[in-house]
């Protein structure tokens, strides 16, 4: 099924043109992180036309991820999360390619990606460590091929103001404390971004848990967090659709090139 014959994005080209549905319906996007932040970005990319899209995500969604993510429901508890956010997906748009691998990023599987086929790289890991590899990796890749481009997600976490959330170059955002350690850890590392990228983040100071510390999620992932931090639907969504809005607005100004 033609996704154009359907007349579901009609109003996307009434304001964007039939020319930029042309050119986003066939460029490739991976998405590290199907959570609170990568659900949504995924899903607003669907929407905003994309057709080849790749979800990276080992967790399977547990209770504690209906307050946040796109995809988790009293019914899909226990189920991958890439699984049924496919399925999401093939129910918006059945003309859309994805590629559902329920992985972990890590330096050590880096190649099992081939992150030079695409042209969207997008990061929403919550891994320290794993963010940091996919950083250097990504912005790498920036500088030996034009066509890729690396957007990241920094904290959403013990936010609750959306309107805070904007984008800045990663050497740029201040008050952030997930981009404070990764500065850190690459200057650690003696290491350092081959390529300036773009990051969505808030401006609103992270503030502390009020309610009971919660216990480690048992279905979530391989290994349990040591830490869980509040989270609000609101700002994950902010921060996910901005992502979306920065592969579709790079989309667009590469079209005047």
């Amino acid at each position: 099924m033609e996704a154009k014959e359907t007349g579901f994005f009609g109003r996307t080209e009434l304001l964007m043109g039939s020319d930029y549905m042309e050119r986003i319906g066939g460029v490739r996007v991976i998405v590290f992180g199907v959570g609170g932040v990568g659900s949504w970005c995924v899903e607003a990319l669907v929407r905003s036309g994309v057709r080849r899209i790749t979800l990276v995500d080992s967790d399977r969604v547990c209770a504690s991820n209906v307050n946040r993510q796109l995809m988790a429901t009293s019914k899909t508890v226990g189920m991958l999360k890439v699984e049924v956010l496919k399925q999401r997906l093939l129910e918006i748009n059945p003309a859309v390619e994805v590629e559902a691998m329920p992985l972990v990023y890590q330096k050590e599987t880096a190649e099992q990606f081939h992150l030079e086929q695409y042209d969207y790289i997008v990061d929403a890991i919550d891994s320290l460590k794993d963010k940091v590899s996919l950083i250097l990796q990504a912005t790498q890749l920036m500088r030996e091929h034009r066509h890729v481009v690396f957007f990241s997600s920094m904290g959403a976490a013990l936010r609750t103001n959306p309107l805070a959330v904007g984008s800045a170059e990663f050497w740029e955002v201040q008050g952030d404390p997930l981009a404070r350690m990764l500065r850190k850890r690459f200057k650690s590392m003696r290491e350092y971004p081959a390529h300036k990228f773009l990051c969505v983040y808030s401006t609103e100071l992270p503030r502390e848990n009020r309610g009971e510390p919660v216990a480690p999620e048992s279905v979530g992932g391989p290994a349990a967090k040591a830490r869980i931090n509040g989270t609000m639907a609101p700002v994950t969504m902010a921060f996910g659709v901005s992502l979306a809005g920065l592969v579709v607005n790079d989309v667009e100004k590469k079209m005047s090139f």
